[in-house]
């Protein structure tokens, strides 16, 4: 395909998600429709689409409409591109007519500019402070692959080299030991032989961050209270926890067993009934959130969030704390983490929670803010009374 082609095809894709798609579905459906793209197509229309949904207000005013061919025209004349990709020859977009004349960046409210919805400024305003211009500039891009190394299975230059070998290129993150940044090759990490070796898994730093910061010891009882995938359950048990994985939904921990197998390491599964009182030393409740920390990497969601979807996880929130609680031994550990920045997914349930519950007491919390090298995350321990 020719990359006007590409930008016709992302077109397509981004009408079927302004439509209402799921963009993973939407990007499936037009793979499958087109068996003729090749590997590298697919993944340039995936870039296209994603930059644009992260870039929707402003792709959208530069190119006069919230259409897929607005965001893409936004997109090509923000790269400068426009006149030669809408060419009308081929399989390239129709040449642009005399309507479709764009407007100056400069002149789009501070909200476009940033590409928030406006009811949510606010609140990135109040999370970031003075630097809301700069980190909401830097979550207009895509954010970067991070691996963990399962140090259990090698060292951080162990894991690199064996990248390496594969043609992997990666660096090492300063803020936690386990953490490698992918500077090439980013497509080859799942189908290399150091991933299917258990050697390193996909994680972000500042998930990684948090888990290290967990005061956990080997043979420690842990419980992942809201597990998903088991990426916290997996670094957990690699510092030689007792893992315990649970999920409302036993299905999102479909992946945990192979995982498990390919790092090495047992992480046992339960169901709510299966859990007993007072018996794990740490609980961690990854709660359910906006996901305002991670929207570069899931940019439809930003802008599908609503104030009444907001208000909703805030209340299941207090219900995974609320449920969590019982199962803490005497002087044992809660952790509740957020991949959110907002005050009232993060500090305010810890506070509204504490108020219910004087036998807890705040140990730690933490804020990390959207980085180069991190998504936007925080966390909270609170220690049980013995």
């Amino acid at each position: 395909m020719t990359p006007a082609a590409r930008v016709a095809a992302a077109i397509e894709v981004l009408d079927d998600i302004l439509g209402g798609a799921a963009p993973e579905k939407a990007l499936t459906s037009w793979g499958r429709g087109h068996r003729f793209a090749g590997s590298k197509d697919r993944a340039a229309i995936r870039d296209h689409v994603f930059q644009a949904l992260r870039c929707r207000a402003s792709y959208g005013w530069l190119g006069g409409s919230d259409s897929g061919r607005g965001l893409m025209l936004g997109a090509m004349r923000a790269a400068g591109q426009v006149d030669a990709v809408f060419t009308g020859e081929g399989h390239a977009p129709a040449p642009v007519s005399e309507g479709e004349a764009g407007r100056q960046l400069a002149q789009a409210p501070r909200a476009v500019r940033l590409d928030v919805p406006d009811w949510l400024l606010p609140k990135f305003d109040a999370a970031f402070g003075a630097a809301a211009d700069e980190i909401l500039s830097l979550m207009q891009d895509r954010a970067g692959l991070f691996l963990r190394v399962n140090t259990a299975r090698a060292t951080r230059a162990e894991a690199q080299a064996a990248l390496a070998a594969e043609g992997i290129a990666t660096a090492p993150v300063d803020q936690v030991n386990t953490a490698l940044h992918v500077t090439e090759n980013e497509r080859k990490v799942a189908g290399s032989q150091a991933y299917c070796d258990g050697l390193v898994e996909v994680q972000d730093v500042s998930s990684q961050v948090a888990m290290a910061a967990l005061p956990v010891t080997p043979g420690m009882r842990v419980l992942d209270y809201c597990a998903g995938g088991g990426g916290k359950a997996l670094a957990l048990a690699a510092r030689g926890a007792e893992v315990t994985a649970h999920d409302i939904d036993p299905r999102r921990m479909a992946d945990i067993a192979p995982r498990a197998v390919r790092a090495g390491v047992t992480i046992a599964r339960a169901q709510a009934e299966d859990l007993t009182p007072a018996a794990f030393d740490l609980v961690l409740c990854d709660a359910p959130c906006s996901g305002s920390g991670t929207w570069r990497r899931t940019p439809a969601a930003k802008w599908a969030l609503t104030e009444a979807r907001l208000a909703a996880l805030t209340g299941m929130q207090d219900d995974v704390l609320r449920a969590a609680a019982p199962l803490v031994a005497p002087g044992g550990l809660l952790a509740y983490a957020t991949c959110s920045v907002f005050a009232e997914e993060n500090a305010a349930r810890i506070e509204a929670f504490l108020s219910a519950h004087p036998a807890f007491t705040l140990t730690d919390s933490t804020t990390l803010l959207p980085r180069a090298q991190g998504d936007g995350f925080y966390y909270a321990v609170l220690r049980k009374a013995g």
